[in-house]
């Protein structure tokens, strides 16, 4: 039976690495670097687990990199609050 190889989302993990969390990402783009080589050695069920997991730390990296931005425009709208209150 002829399987379809899974998406590896590696332009996706490294779009995230650049652009929101370098932590996360980097971890996604290891595991989107897995998917073609395990299934080219015919283990489609590991890259199939690779895939899942370059997309979900893919989506960590997305996420904290949002919360991230907010709590710093948050905490830079604090600080400049509480700045123009001393003078």
């Amino acid at each position: 039976m002829e399987q379809n190889r899974p998406k590896n989302y590696l332009i996706e993990a490294i779009l995230v690495t650049i652009f929101c969390c370098q932590p996360f990402g980097i971890v996604s783009i290891v595991y989107a670097a897995q998917v073609n080589s395990r299934f080219a050695e015919g283990n489609y069920d590991g890259a199939k687990k690779a895939s899942k997991s370059a997309k979900n730390w893919m989506i960590a990296a997305i996420i904290s990199g949002f919360v991230l931005a907010i709590l710093s425009v948050l905490l830079f709208i604090f600080v400049l609050g509480g700045i123009t209150k001393l003078q």
